[in-house]
């Protein structure tokens, strides 16, 4: 059948596919495979999960990003929100961490001065795009956080903007992931902000895989999670989990594995 043809070809290529899988691997093993099932929600892009209003974009900034520290349930680290044009990031900054790494355990240490604390850059443009705002906030914890990993993620340093990205997916937040890789350009050239935009790694059908994978494992059903995603990722969404379910073996090799 002719018309057939299109339908069998896969979401993503085996071999992203498999890297993905890995990625959830590494990520499970490194970061606590009780808490992602136990503590982890899948953030949504609504004012119920993103509460509040206040009259400054720092103000603002600061609101999204505490959330977002909440969600990846790291509100103990000690951070601090900057406007990028006013901070120098340091790629060896470090951060002292009190208690568990994530999650309900961690020590909130209020003595921590400002110039101790991990710089995390805003992008002021960004206000008006606050799926790419939580993405990038996500993003760039995710980087401190897969620093300290045991062991580096599936293709090592050369797949770490992925690999990073696919960490911030397993806390919580494929949604503004899948929703915000992509952006259209055309149209009303005033209507179009590329400094609003974030930078992505993954393409928006990798993240929308990813997130499928996420809610496969966490017990999502596909009606809780397609009407927040951009109207043209919700077929994609719904071959991923069909794909993913056909994979019973590889997801049960994801279930297997522990925390430490």
């Amino acid at each position: 059948m002719v018309f057939g043809l299109f339908d069998k070809q896969p979401v993503v290529d085996p071999s992203s596919s498999e890297w993905i899988f890995n990625a959830y691997g590494w990520a499970l093993q490194n970061f606590d495979a009780d808490l992602f099932y136990s503590y982890t929600v899948l953030v949504r892009p609504t004012n119920e999960f993103f509460p509040g209003t206040v009259n400054s974009v720092q103000g603002m900034a600061e609101i999204i990003f505490d959330r977002v520290k909440a969600y990846a349930g790291i509100n103990h680290w000690p951070t601090q929100v900057q406007d990028q044009s006013m901070c120098h990031m340091i790629e060896s900054q470090q951060v002292l961490i009190h208690g568990a790494l994530r999650g309900p355990k961690g020590v909130v240490d209020e003595s921590v001065e400002d110039n101790q604390r991990l710089v995390i850059p805003y992008n002021p443009q960004q206000i008006n795009n606050p799926e790419g705002m939580i993405a990038t906030y996500a993003h760039v914890l995710s980087h401190h956080m897969g620093r300290m990993a045991k062991v580096p993620p599936p293709g090592g340093i050369d797949y770490w903007p992925q690999a990073t990205e696919l960490l911030a997916i397993f806390l919580g937040f494929g949604f503004m992931f899948a929703n915000s890789a992509y952006n259209f350009r055309g149209g009303c050239g005033s209507c179009y902000n590329p400094y609003a935009q974030r930078d992505a790694y993954l393409t928006e059908v990798e993240a929308t895989y990813a997130l499928a994978l996420f809610c496969h494992l966490k017990g999502i059903p596909n009606s809780k999670v397609t009407p927040h995603l951009k109207s043209h990722l919700r077929g994609i969404y719904r071959k991923s989990v069909k794909e993913i379910v056909e994979k019973a073996q590889a997801v049960d090799r994801l279930k297997q594995i522990q925390s430490e």
